[in-house]
């Protein structure tokens, strides 16, 4: 009986992000975030007063997905939130002092749980593995 399904490369990218979830939950304990909130954080520090969907854009992060994210963060005082002055519908979301903070706390867990992640990998395929990544999601 074969594994055709841990072959699928599907499958495999899956297992690979749930191993990188696992990794920053595991490292960023103190700073209460998942990797989304960390990324949505991160995209409106550089881009203050994003819509929603925007962000959706620049994270691919799916729409109902950020809007519970957006929610609850706001909630919890990292990110505020107000309706846009040019449709009543949207908000412009900004990251809060205090989400500035934890985003800066946070920012160094990340790029230990990238380095890592890529020591899993022989030195001769970290540097592949990332522009094969970037090529691919430059695609997208």
């Amino acid at each position: 009986m074969s594994n055709e399904f841990n072959c699928s490369l599907m499958h495999q990218f899956h297992r690979a992000s749930q191993l990188a979830d696992e990794a920053f939950s595991a490292a960023a304990t103190q700073h209460e975030l998942t990797p989304r909130q960390f990324v949505v954080l991160a995209a409106t520090a550089d881009h203050d007063g994003l819509s929603q969907t925007s962000i959706v854009k620049l994270t691919g992060i799916d729409r109902s997905t950020i809007a519970d994210i957006t929610r609850r963060m706001t909630q919890t005082g990292l990110l505020s939130r107000q309706r846009t002055k040019a449709d009543a519908r949207a908000y412009a979301v900004r990251i809060t002092e205090q989400g500035r903070t934890v985003l800066d706390a946070t920012k160094n867990t990340v790029r230990e749980v990238d380095a890592s992640l890529l020591n899993k990998l022989s030195p001769s395929h970290r540097e592949d593995f990332k522009q094969s990544l970037a090529a691919l999601l430059q695609q997208h």
